[in-house]
């Protein structure tokens, strides 16, 4: 028997697609992970730990050669210092650091703020937590937000907001002007941020990643959420952390000492031998393919007669498919999978204020090889057919 706190969120939506993907031979542009190792130097440098005899447990808020290189990393792309041993902790991945964060930080009846679309483990984890989601819907294409309805949302009873930039599933990246914003209401109602920066290397054209943390007045109500996955290629290994002040820090390991306690060490060490030694040359060359995945995407979506919002960041697209077939984001999900053989995102799950605003889209995922894409494309430009 479910718990009643998460029988309403039945199984997650990536499963379900994936699952139907697999099914009917559909490339997967639904779930995001890449179809691609990651540095074959990062591998080795894991195998070489496994055979050094570092296999026993690590220290619980992170391995100290790990929490070392993240917090040198974040002084050397975003000028902020914090104390590797009392502000940084690691997660198995940044998604159970969202879990951890908020049974951490949040009481019975707190309210956090989320923007939606959101990532689809923000609204469960929040249940577990006994806390109260309040949504501001970001609307299709630009996604912009409105100050005024953030400043309506605020409460006695408001305790933290929950930003995740660069943005899945939308592809924004907030700029300078929102997240003053967003840090000003922080500031003038005394909350809490949890950012969600899983994506943060990721972004293209004019933007430009800016930690809320980075903020006036930011860094001490501010933990900031990350991790390898994304940047290195390696989201089967599930190594994430978070930086902060070292009460919000002392949060979120209070849960996560019982929920995990600790992660792999081997993997713990090729992190951060990649945190190290995989540095600009390499996350230039890390962007550079992605946007040219991106641009790939973006121009055979359009060919077929999708309304693209191109993203600015992370690898999702997210495209009104109303121009190509009549129902909602589900029907098109499951059609486009099962005739065409491309498997994409119904993202009205990701919304509860406004689901509305999402039946009418899919999300795609760009990270896969350029063959994969050529293939996928190949397939869409059968649908006008």
């Amino acid at each position: 028997m479910i718990t009643r706190k998460l029988v309403q969120f039945g199984t997650t939506v990536f499963a379900e697609m994936t699952a139907l993907a697999d099914k009917h031979g559909a490339i997967n542009l639904a779930q995001g992970f890449p179809d691609f190792e990651g540095p074959g130097e990062i591998v080795e440098a894991a195998v070489h730990s496994l055979r050094s005899g570092r296999n026993q447990y690590a220290r619980s808020r992170g391995h100290p050669p790990l929490v070392e290189a993240i917090a040198e990393a974040q002084n050397r792309f975003y000028g902020l210092d914090y104390d590797p041993m009392t502000e940084v902790v690691v997660f198995n991945g940044a998604t159970a650091g969202i879990a951890a964060s908020m049974l951490g930080l949040l009481n019975p009846g707190d309210e956090v703020i989320l923007f939606e679309p959101f990532y689809d483990s923000y609204p469960p984890c929040l249940a577990l937590a006994e806390a109260v989601p309040r949504y501001l819907t970001l609307r299709f294409p630009d996604f912009a937000l409105d100050e005024s309805e953030l400043r309506a949302l605020v409460t006695d009873r408001t305790r933290m907001i929950m930003l995740n930039t660069p943005m899945n599933p939308t592809g924004k990246v907030f700029n300078p002007e929102e997240l003053e914003v967003i840090a000003s209401v922080c500031r003038d109602h005394d909350l809490i941020a949890v950012t969600d920066e899983v994506y943060e290397h990721l972004v293209f054209d004019e933007s430009e990643h800016i930690p809320l943390a980075s903020l006036p007045g930011m860094k001490d109500r501010t933990l900031t959420l990350s991790s390898a996955g994304k940047t290195y290629s390696f989201t089967g290994w599930k190594i994430g952390w978070g930086t902060g002040p070292k009460h919000l820090v002392d949060g979120a390991q209070a849960a996560h000492q019982f929920l995990n306690y600790t992660i792999a060490t081997p993997l713990q060490e090729a992190i951060a031998f990649a945190l190290r030694d995989y540095g600009e040359g390499f996350l230039a060359q890390f962007k550079a393919e992605y946007l040219a995945r991106r641009d790939f995407l973006v121009s055979a979506l359009d060919d077929v007669g999708f309304d693209v919002a191109i993203p600015k960041g992370t690898y999702f697209i997210l495209a009104d498919f109303t121009p190509v077939f009549e129902g909602d984001d589900w029907e098109f999900a499951r059609w486009i999978t099962k005739k065409h053989g491309v498997a994409a995102i119904p993202p009205s799950s990701f919304f509860r204020a406004d689901a509305e605003e999402g039946r009418r889209l899919a999300r795609f995922a760009f990270c896969k090889r350029m063959e994969t894409l050529e293939a996928a494309a190949e397939r869409l430009r059968k649908m006008g057919g």
